[in-house]
């Protein structure tokens, strides 16, 4: 898909944004486990935090396109995989408050996160409940002006620093119907981050496991309509599905175009590793692999734009560019031979950074069956 003129200049800008502010200090904040808190702020000074948010509720403007554009920029430049999913937390922590809450949800947390003076997290996974999202078990019990929270969540991204966490609790009976949405303020007695959760990659990215005890919410702080949480989480997962088809093929792109210049400059036998035919063969694939994958996702996400229904899709997007992601990084790896297996090296950080791909956003095996649900390949 080719970008307009005003993409290509915001991912350019994303990229040299990246350049100057991100990578000098990524290494360490990959060791850190964790972001600064001002880099948000500064992410949103440079016009980027809030791309593909309307600018009523403090956004940059734009849509899916653009936000796509942006993104691709960060990857481009070096990303880490955990870079992005905690600096971009908010898309997936605002959407449902952007498309349902009310104007006080909108300034008290939508306004402030865009401006990068708030963290927020969204918190749906539970122990022991993978991508189960009708069998959520925390329940929030309406008392008065309040709801009363009890439960745990787990693998929440973001959750360590989060100042607030868009969460999915059950107000009703069984099934998806019973499950509804409140935003929890982190300093709300009651709430604990349990503990910090080291990772295989996403190491920058701080991931919670998250307890509510008699954590009470004003029922203000209720996204929508009581009972409608399960079909608001089901709403943006288009979006957050494309989002990790674009990491999926950011990190393939990044890893090719890493290995092709060492393919040039590393010689053995005396002649450069490209020069090998079998090289040549493992780079045309692992273009030909993320070209495809670019291709597809860009597609399913203007068709989203323009109003299609695009679920299957979007799951199928997915898969495609996530296993791009595993293949290529996997490759890159093989063909900078041990260097590429040295800790700190950056093919060795996308190739950890991949693996999570195919199992956040809903598991590829979830995916596959929903989309031959939809396919009508389903008896």
């Amino acid at each position: 898909m080719q970008l307009s003129d005003e993409r290509i200049a915001l991912k350019e800008s994303a990229f040299k944004f990246t350049e100057r502010e991100i990578i000098p200090n990524l290494d360490q904040w990959e060791q850190d486990g964790e972001l600064p808190r001002d880099l948000h702020i500064r992410t949103a000074q440079a016009g980027l935090l809030g791309v593909g948010y309307p600018q009523e509720v403090g956004g940059e403007g734009g849509d899916l396109l653009d936000a796509c554009a942006m993104q691709e920029g960060f990857m481009a430049a070096g990303a880490s995989g955990g870079l992005m999913a905690s600096l971009f937390t908010h898309g997936i922590a605002l959407p449902h408050m952007v498309s349902n809450g009310s104007q006080h949800l909108i300034d008290t947390y939508v306004r402030p996160t865009l401006a990068g003076a708030m963290i927020g997290s969204l918190a749906v996974t539970e122990p022991g409940g993978g991508s189960d999202v009708a069998g959520i078990t925390t329940k929030a019990e309406r008392d008065g002006d309040e709801y009363v929270i009890n439960g745990s969540k787990t693998f929440i991204t973001s959750g360590v620093r989060a100042d607030f966490v868009t969460t999915a609790v059950r107000t009703g009976g069984p099934g998806h119907a019973g499950i509804s949405m409140l935003v929890v303020d982190a300093e709300t007695p009651g709430f604990t981050v349990t503990r910090s959760l080291r990772k295989m990659g996403w190491n920058a990215s701080d991931t919670a496991e998250l307890s509510y005890v008699d954590v009470r919410v004003p029922a203000t702080n209720l996204i929508g309509e009581e009972g409608q949480g399960f079909y608001y989480i089901a709403q943006q997962f288009v979006v957050e599905r494309i989002f990790l088809a674009l990491m999926g093929y950011g990190h393939a792109a990044r890893a090719l175009e890493l290995t092709a210049q060492y393919c040039k400059d590393r010689e053995t036998f005396g002649k450069p590793l490209v020069a090998n035919q079998v090289v040549r063969a493992k780079l045309v694939e692992m273009h030909r692999q993320v070209e495809v994958a670019r291709t597809y996702t860009l597609e399913v996400a203007r068709r989203h734009v323009n109003g299609e229904n695009v679920i299957a899709e979007a799951c199928l997007a997915k898969q495609t560019a996530v296993d791009t992601a595993v293949l290529v990084c996997s490759e890159a790896v093989q063909l900078f031979g041990g260097t590429g297996y040295m800790h700190g090296t950056e093919v060795e950080r996308h190739y950890r950074d991949v693996r999570i791909l195919p199992i956040g956003g809903g598991a590829t095996e979830v995916l596959t069956d929903l989309a031959a649900r939809l396919l009508g390949y389903a008896p």
